[in-house]
């Protein structure tokens, strides 16, 4: 069977991933920051790694533990949602969380995931980060790290497209997780239900895309 790996995968989007994953019988690598207290992933069969996705020697720990095994899907979904008002430091740190390290995994794996039959990448983006789309203005923090990943993903798919690696960004809709909150439009099981049948649809022609999870192209 195939192999899907991601990130923060503890709660919200990335646990309600990895459920689905292992229920239709995916070998799932998950990340936590803390394995021992992710008790509902724990519970879904997954191999969970700790990571901190902005520790270096993290990820050097998750390279060392995988070593060249393939990795079919790669879904960098941990993120956050940082200051909502103006702070130097909160901002930094959103960029961090946001674009780089989701970037850096990326690089880092790509041996694995060509190794693999599907080559799959997949970025967690939002319509949020469209530049195009902003007609309400705020979040600054969030909506120029979701652009700037949205801008690093798309020249890594250009950088690789040869490669026959497929890479994409998506918005996952406004989903109910703690992230979201409980007025959101949808709740976590439809959006990765939807997200998971975009992945399933991608090749490499489509790669560099920006979809949401029912597979419509979004504004850049």
């Amino acid at each position: 069977m195939p192999t899907v790996l991601i990130t923060g995968a503890n709660r919200g989007l990335g646990l309600e991933f990895a459920r689905q994953y292992a229920a239709d019988g995916w070998t799932v690598i998950a990340t936590a920051r803390d394995p021992e207290a992710a008790t509902a992933l724990q519970a879904t069969g997954a191999e969970v790694h700790a990571l901190e996705t902005n520790d270096p020697a993290g990820l050097d720990a998750l390279q060392v533990a995988l070593g060249d095994r393939p990795i079919d899907v790669l879904i960098a979904n941990a993120g956050m949602l940082g200051p909502q008002a103006f702070d130097r430091a909160g901002w930094a740190e959103a960029l961090s969380t946001n674009v780089i390290a989701p970037t850096e995994l990326a690089i880092r794996l790509k041996d694995n995931v060509l190794a693999s039959q599907q080559r799959k990448m997949i970025a967690l983006s939002s319509t949020l980060g469209s530049i195009a789309g902003n007609d309400s203005g705020g979040l600054l923090a969030y909506r120029s790290s979701k652009a700037a990943l949205n801008a690093a993903w798309r020249s890594l798919s250009i950088d690789w497209k040869d490669m026959g690696l497929a890479l994409a960004m998506v918005h996952p809709g406004w989903v109910k997780t703690d992230m979201g909150g409980p007025g959101a439009q949808i709740d976590a099981t439809t959006s990765v239900t939807g997200l998971r049948n975009v992945i399933a649809g991608l090749t490499p022609s489509a790669t560099g895309s920006f979809l949401d999870y029912q597979g419509n192209r979004l504004d850049w």
